[in-house]
């Protein structure tokens, strides 16, 4: 199989693609926004913020569910807040590095693709935007359906950063992503299940808040 030709990284003006630009082209499904970004060196620590920032307001979603909840009135909403907001978002960003180390594992050990880590990094930091989404999870009664919509747009949307990182087929792609998606959902969560506010959940923000025991 004859794989495609992978463009140099190239410098760029760090001003000219700011965060918000590149936001706004995945808003609008311009899937190009990752051959850019890849390549923007100066851009790594702007997807770490854009991950924590989206773990951070997917903890404010299922703060907000928590405080409309019929159990709260023996649990301290400022204890979930610090749960589910502060530790919930810090703890995301470290579990989604590991989605993404998992990613480039399977990409490097089972294909023998050459995916440069730090740009994969990038793509799939700015991929892992629409889980802010989750922020509606607040809306108690749509909680379920946002939450689940918020993790597959970040999930689909990783499918094509890791195809536009390497010169990788979307079966190894999507191959390379589930792996480091599923880890990421385990251990968040197993995240859900420690320490927990009552009956609600744990140290896990957004839809992943929520412990299911049985």
């Amino acid at each position: 199989m004859q794989r495609r030709v992978k463009a140099q990284p190239r410098s760029r003006n760090p001003g000219y693609a700011t965060l918000g630009g590149w936001l706004g082209r995945l808003a609008r499904l311009d899937f190009t926004v990752f051959d850019d970004i890849r390549q923007e060196r100066t851009a790594t620590a702007g997807v770490v913020m854009i991950v924590l920032g989206a773990s951070l307001i997917a903890g404010l979603g299922s703060w907000i569910w928590a405080l409309q909840h019929t159990n709260l009135h023996d649990i301290d909403g400022v204890e979930i807040f610090v749960k589910t907001v502060l530790a919930g978002g810090l703890l995301q960003l470290a579990v989604w590095f590991l989605w993404v180390y998992m990613a480039y594992f399977v990409l490097h050990r089972l294909f023998a693709a050459e995916v440069p880590f730090q740009e994969l990094m990038r793509t799939m930091g700015l991929a892992f935007a629409p889980v802010a989404l989750s922020i509606f999870v607040g809306i108690a009664s749509l909680a379920i359906p946002f939450g689940v919509l918020s993790l597959s747009l970040a999930f689909l949307f990783t499918n094509f950063a890791i195809e536009s990182t390497g010169d990788v087929t979307t079966r190894e792609a999507t191959f390379a992503n589930l792996a480091g998606f599923g880890t990421f959902l385990i251990f968040m969560g197993a995240l859900a299940n420690v320490l927990e506010s009552g009956t609600l959940g744990g140290l896990a923000p957004g839809i992943l808040f929520f412990a299911l025991d049985l």
